[in-house]
């Protein structure tokens, strides 16, 4: 036991030993660019009928027949990365965290001139939701069958692969996406409550029958494998869920939901597939206002003292150039993800008078703005490397996007493509994309701060809406505020 201590003790101050030295090499960015570069990938994301504001001058109109196998309207919302599937999971998570961006940092958005841009970015959403809701206890999940899709390197204008429908129902439930949506539903009420109370209450009404369909009909949907399997199971999602209606309502049944049925758990990540800590941090919130939540604070310290590389109780992965590395595969939304869960909390301590604590450790909100700082300054550039993982923001971002739209040139929508040399003529090519894909943050470095600028790195070089929603909040903080 003393030997595996005395190894534990050096590798903490070899990874504060790291990490002190990327906050001394760290510097200040021009946020306010990088924050409108983020939400601009948001809106090059957009399926279906593009608005005539349009600021993305290669994008067009695209999948205007979503549905139509199905005799319904399914035409809109969001690609999810660099492939033309649409998928609810991921989608539903990108607008919930969209929403409580704009909730928190509603007046630093205003002062940037964002605020209208995210209120259109959720919308795009929500907007997409109503219609995958219409009917009551069926929700269309998806949009595209993924494996002729990833068989075909083509843009979203020209595509001619099967949009396949796949909905849950009370036959084939999917408990993570109804429950998913309707948090989605619910946060996005709150946002347009001041501003359109007619859409705002057509939100909440569909995300209490999401929820009540989610809860009642439990079960897991794997349509979405292998791409967006549920590993974590459905009670985050429920938890999460829960916790945005009883914001939303102020309604006791919910915070009954909360505390008699809710299952909680501390973890080290908060992603797509796991939201515990953001649930437990929003009802920290809630607590520290009203009480009667004190395990939800307990759990959110937890989920501090499990990332930050100085507590005894550090379980995350830093890499030697400072940067959080959880696994291979668009690992740069643990780092936003993190990094706006800090900003959230580090809020609402500070507003609380309140610290965290990692058993006799007591750690300051300002530890937390600090971390969440440095986790965005090296996606920006304060890296070994030198790079900035922003597309077309800052010093030798990359070029070869994992991304159809990016890196097909535009051609007229009835040009035909060919699946089988559309990888040789895009996908191979070792050249810049035709198509800036700005503001899209990409997966990132290895573990150890590796990173090529290579297309076929799906792993390093493709970007998702959910990494670029989360790191809007700690933008716009930044922005505002810096250090």
């Amino acid at each position: 036991m003393r030997s595996s201590n005395a190894v534990l003790v050096v590798a903490c101050l070899v990874l504060i030993s790291n990490y002190a030295f990327v906050m001394a090499a760290g510097g200040d960015y021009n946020y306010k660019d990088a924050l409108t570069k983020s939400i601009l990938f948001l809106e090059a994301q957009r399926s279906g009928k593009l608005p005539p504001n349009s600021r993305i001058p290669w994008r067009d109109d695209s999948a205007l027949d979503d549905g139509k196998l199905a005799n319904v309207d399914l035409v809109g919302g969001y690609y999810d990365a660099g492939d033309n599937v649409k998928y609810g999971l991921p989608m539903a998570f990108t607008i919930t965290t969209l929403a409580w961006t704009a909730l928190a940092y509603e007046s630093e958005l205003s002062a940037v001139g964002e605020l209208e841009n995210v209120y259109a970015a959720i919308s795009w959403g929500t907007d997409y939701f109503l219609k995958a809701s219409a009917k009551k206890n069926r929700l269309w999940v998806q949009v595209g069958d993924p494996v002729p899709d990833h068989q075909c390197w083509m843009r979203p204008e020209n595509m001619k692969t099967p949009r396949t429908l796949y909905k849950i129902d009370e036959h084939t439930p999917g408990t993570e996406i109804a429950a998913e949506t309707a948090a989605a539903m619910a946060a996005s009420a709150i946002v347009f409550k001041n501003h359109n109370r007619t859409y705002s209450r057509q939100l909440l009404n569909k995300a209490k029958l999401l929820y009540e369909f989610a809860r009642n009909h439990k079960g897991t949907f794997d349509g979405e494998c292998p791409f967006y399997c549920s590993y974590s199971g459905y009670n985050d999602e429920l938890l999460w869920a829960a916790s945005w209606l009883y914001i939303a309502t102020k309604k006791i049944k919910y915070k009954k939901h909360i505390t008699q049925e809710g299952i909680s758990a501390s973890v080290a990540e908060f992603s797509w597939d796991l939201k515990y800590a953001g649930a437990e941090i929003l009802l920290s919130g809630v607590h520290l206002t009203e009480g009667g939540l004190h395990n939800f604070k307990r759990q959110a310290d937890n989920f501090v003292c499990a990332v930050l590389p100085d507590t005894p109780f550090h379980q995350v992965y830093i890499s030697p150039g400072g940067l959080i590395h959880l696994r291979d595969g668009a690992n740069t939304q643990y780092v936003t993800g993190t990094a706006f869960l800090f900003d959230i909390y580090s809020d609402i301590l500070i507003k609380n008078h309140q610290t965290v604590s990692c058993g006799n450790q007591v750690i300051q909100p300002s530890r937390l703005k600090e971390f969440a700082k440095q986790q965005i300054d090296y996606v920006l550039g304060s890296n070994p490397r030198g790079r900035s993982y922003m597309v077309g923001f800052g010093a030798n971002s990359p070029t070869q996007v994992h991304h159809r739209g990016s890196s097909v040139p535009v051609m007229s929508s009835d040009t035909t493509v060919s699946c089988s040399m559309s990888f040789v003529n895009w996908y191979n090519k070792n050249q810049p994309n035709p198509n800036v894909l700005t503001g899209a943050i990409v997966g990132g470095p290895d573990r150890y701060d590796n990173f090529d600028d290579q297309r076929w790195d799906s792993s390093k070089l493709e970007p998702t809406t959910y990494i670029n929603s989360l790191v809007i909040g700690p933008l716009a903080k930044l922005a505002i505020h810096g250090a």
